[in-house]
C-alpha cells in the first residue's frame, strides 16, 4: 500500500454532505471555524475538514486574511484546517442574513436543497465535512494550505462522483431509507479524490510529506515504515526494500522531508505513543512494544527527549488537564524545515 493510503486508512474518515442551495446573486454567508461546526454536524469530532463543491455558477470563498478564491461549474474548495471563511456570489458581497438560516438547517439536519438570494445569477453547490482524528491525519493535513481549490471535471472519475452525489443528494432530501449512509461513503471518496487531484498537481520541485508521498522511492518508503511501525528497521534494510542505495535513500527522503527516514521514524513512533498514553489504559511497556521498542528503558529515554518528560508523567498529565498531544507546528514528522539530531535514533533502542 502505499504511504497516501496508508495514511488514510488509518485515519478513519467520516463523511457527510451536510448543506445543498441554490442561491441567486447577491448572496454571501459566513461559515464559522469548524469547532464551532463540530458540535452540530459531527458531536465528539475532534477535527472537521470543510468542503463547498460548485455546480453550476459562480462563488467566492474568503478567508479572514482576505486571501480569496474564485469557484466556477466542478471545482470544490477544502478548508483542510477548519478556518473561518466567507462564501460570496461576488467580491465585495456583504451580508449575513443566510447565517442564520443555514445553522438553523444544519441544526435540524435537513439536507432539502435551500433557494434564496437577490434574484440575479444563480449559484448551485453542495458543502460538506470529513470528520478526522488531527493528530493521524498529521502528515497529510500539516502539508496543505489554509485553502486550496481542485476541478473535478476533467475525467470519467470526478463526473461519476458528481453524478452520484447528485443523485444521492436528491434521494437525501425524499428521505430515502440508506440514501444518508450512500452519501457519507461517497462524500468520503470525493474527498479523498480531491487530495490525490491535488498532490498530483503540485510542481515538481515541491517537497513536503505530500510531494515525498508522490515520489516512488519516498512514497514507497513511507509506506513501508507507516505499515510496518514496529518493524525493526535500519536503514540498510529499507534501501533494500526501495532498490536503492543507502546514500541515495538518506538524500532523496531527507531533501523532501527535512529529516533522513530513521529520524522520521522515530518521531512518529513516539507520537503514536504518546497518542497512546492520553487514549488507551495499556501499559507502558506494551505500547513501548507495539511501536518498536524492545527496551522500556530505551523508549522512556526517547519519549522524554522528544516530550520533555517520561511517558508515566505524560499519561497522568495529560489525563489530567485533558489537553492532547502537542500541536504538530513544534516538530511534525517531515513538515518542518528544522529536523532533530541524528542521534536521536542511534540513542533509541532503533537501529541505523
Amino acid at each position: 500500500m502505499d504511504a497516501f493510503s496508508e495514511i488514510l486508512s488509518g485515519v478513519k474518515l467520516s463523511g457527510a454532505l451536510f448543506f445543498s442551495a441554490e442561491f441567486s446573486a447577491p448572496w454571501c454567508f459566513t461559515s464559522p471555524a469548524s469547532n464551532t461546526l463540530a458540535p452540530l454536524l459531527a458531536p465528539g469530532a475532534p477535527h472537521l475538514v470543510i468542503y463547498h463543491f460548485v455546480i453550476d455558477g459562480t462563488a467566492f470563498v474568503t478567508l479572514p486574511d482576505g486571501e480569496s478564491i474564485e469557484l466556477g461549474p466542478g471545482d470544490i474548495v477544502v478548508l483542510p484546517h477548519g478556518h473561518p471563511h466567507v462564501m460570496t456570489s461576488s467580491r465585495g458581497s456583504t451580508g449575513g442574513a443566510l447565517t442564520s438560516a443555514i445553522l438553523s438547517k444544519i441544526k435540524a439536519r435537513d439536507l432539502r436543497p435551500m433557494q434564496a438570494g437577490g434574484g440575479g445569477d444563480s449559484a448551485r453547490y453542495v458543502c460538506g465535512y470529513m470528520a478526522c482524528d488531527p493528530f493521524l491525519s498529521r502528515p497529510i493535513l500539516g502539508g496543505l494550505p489554509p485553502v486550496f481549490k481542485v476541478h473535478i471535471r476533467t475525467d470519467r472519475s470526478g463526473q461519476w462522483l458528481e453524478n452520484s452525489i447528485l443523485h444521492l443528494v436528491e434521494e437525501a432530501a425524499s428521505g430515502r431509507v440508506g440514501s444518508d449512509a450512500m452519501l457519507a461513503k461517497l462524500s468520503e471518496a470525493l474527498f479523498v479524490d480531491t487530495l490525490r487531484r491535488y498532490v498530483a498537481a503540485l510542481p515538481e520541485q515541491q517537497t513536503g510529506w505530500l510531494a515525498g508521498a508522490r515520489d516512488p522511492i519516498v512514497g514507497k518508503s513511507l509506506g513501508l515504515l507507516h505499515s510496518r511501525i514496529a518493524h525493526p528497521w535500519t536503514i540498510a534494510d529499507l534501501a533494500d526494500e526501495v532498490g536503492i542505495s543507502r546514500t541515495a535513500l538518506v538524500e532523496r527522503f531527507t531533501r523532501y522531508l527535512a529529516e533522513p527516514p530513521m529520524t522520521y521514524l522515530t518521531r512518529w513512533r513516539l507520537h503514536l505513543a504518546a497518542r497512546a498514553l492520553e487514549n488507551t489504559p495499556r501499559g507502558v511497556s506494551e505500547i513501548a512494544g507495539d511501536v518498536g521498542y524492545e527496551s522500556e528503558a530505551a523508549f522512556n529515554r526517547a519519549f522524554k527527549r522528544e516530550f520533555g518528560e517520561p511517558p508515566g508523567r505524560y499519561r497522568l498529565k495529560h489525563k489530567q488537564t485533558g489537553s492532547k498531544t502537542p500541536e504538530v507546528t513544534t516538530r511534525p514528522p517531515g513538515l518542518k524545515a528544522d529536523s532533530i539530531s541524528a542521534e536521536s535514533a542511534g540513542r533509541s533502542g532503533i537501529s541505523s
